[in-house]
């Protein structure tokens, strides 16, 4: 569906790509369906008729579900890992960005259906966006099957994200990821990466980095380019809070 009108998209060709069947086809409508269309078609200043068409509260349900869904799958894959290392693992595959990733791997953009002024501005390409109608399905899916089908969805939609995901890569994406979204928090610019030095033999390097940003400098070191940038973003997160509590 490449413009905004009343057509309905091919539900068939997305009930095939998500790998599930609605019986309540309404549902997987709604959930496609974003508010900017919803209320170009309802009188003017009829909100509640255009809730119940939009996916919002869906999009919010299904926020809560995936999370109850990915902790679960995370506690089952690692049975032994701290909190901290499983909270790190969790926001980084419940995120926009990876969420966005895996609905434009699922094309889920081109069934949206969007108002006028959303659809020129892009919004199909809009990562926020592309997240919400993850989440929404995702809570379309637990409304007419429970939670051990949006579990499945959820598996199929992430699969390649669940099997990617670990402590350590999550904890070198982390740091770097918290400290970016406070520098932006705080109207800030961005964080700069540059490696300073690297020592020891080729199959036993140490690489560190020195991180720069409008508060300060500091130095990170690790096994690899990344790891150093990971340490190097904690230590600056730590200075950040130090200096803001003093």
């Amino acid at each position: 569906m490449k413009k905004s009108d009343d057509r309905v998209p091919d539900l068939d060709l997305l009930e095939r790509i998500i790998d599930y069947q609605f019986h309540d086809r309404t549902l997987l409508e709604r959930a496609i369906t974003h508010r900017s269309w919803a209320h170009e078609r309802v009188a003017r200043g009829s909100d509640e008729e255009a809730r119940r068409l939009h996916n919002e509260a869906l999009e919010f349900l299904g926020d809560s579900v995936l999370g109850l869904v990915i902790a679960d799958h995370l506690c089952k894959v690692y049975p032994v890992v701290t909190e901290g290392e499983l909270s790190r693992m969790k926001h980084r595959l419940v995120s926009a960005p990876t969420l966005a990733k895996a609905s434009q791997r699922l094309r889920l953009g081109e069934f949206l259906r969007f108002g006028r002024g959303e659809e020129k501005s892009g919004g199909r390409g809009k990562q926020a966006l592309l997240a919400d109608v993850f989440e929404a399905i995702t809570g379309a899916v637990f409304v007419e099957s429970g939670l051990e089908a949006a579990s499945r969805f959820v598996r199929h939609a992430l699969q390649e994200e669940l099997l990617r995901v670990n402590p350590i890569a999550a904890a070198e994406a982390d740091y770097k990821t918290m400290l970016q979204e406070k520098l932006q928090a705080e109207r800030r610019s961005a964080p700069r990466y540059s490696v300073v030095e690297t020592l020891g033999p080729p199959h036993r390097r140490t690489f560190h980095v020195e991180l720069a940003w409008d508060g300060g400098t500091v130095r990170g070191q690790g096994p690899s380019i990344k790891a150093a940038e990971a340490a190097a973003a904690r230590e600056a997160l730590e200075n950040i809070r130090a200096t803001t509590s003093a």
